[in-house]
């Protein structure tokens, strides 16, 4: 069974990089390492880890060669946020036709939300979409995602430039 939810889509955008505002790591154990060759069992880890409480539900849909064949397009990056030697979540970015750069993924495993680690990933993620030579950097954002979300979008000074509402089909919680 499932349940209908009313749904808000919020998209935002960096214009340029000097509209990010930066923030950096209190915890000097936290790094980025970029996942050139993420398997799928690894991807979907981070992908369940980070997302099965906001209802990240796509890419479960997906074969594993349609994801292993979506992971290997140049266009696409991962970089997974380690804080010593756990994963406390991931990023990935993709480069589209336009210039832009989306980051279409983003999230902290359960463990490391509420501990900063979000701005600091963010910066991070906007960092590397510019570096990408993007034209622009976005992302969306839902009302089904993470209360801190799009309050760390704004206070990092990415601007809302369009909503969209939708009805989503959940799971029944059991």
């Amino acid at each position: 069974m499932s349940r209908a939810v009313d749904v808000v889509r919020t998209y935002l955008e960096l214009r340029t990089p000097e509209q990010l505002r930066r923030a950096e790591a209190d915890d000097p154990r936290v790094r980025f390492v970029r996942r050139d060759a993420i398997t799928t069992a690894h991807y979907r880890r981070l992908y369940n880890e980070v997302g099965a409480r906001w209802h990240w539900l796509d890419r479960n849909a997906w074969s594993d060669e349609h994801l292993a064949a979506h992971l290997m397009r140049p266009e696409i990056s991962v970089w997974e946020c380690m804080v010593g030697d756990e994963s406390a979540g991931f990023f990935e970015l993709e480069k589209l036709s336009d210039g832009s750069v989306e980051i279409s993924y983003f999230g902290l495993a359960p463990a490391f939300i509420g501990r900063g680690i979000g701005k600091v990933m963010l910066t991070r993620a906007a960092d590397e979409a510019w570096a990408l030579g993007a034209s622009r950097v976005w992302l969306h954002t839902c009302t089904l995602d993470s209360p801190s979300a799009l309050p760390n979008y704004k206070a990092r000074g990415f601007e809302e430039f369009r909503q969209e509402q939708y009805v989503a089909q959940l799971p029944d919680e059991t």
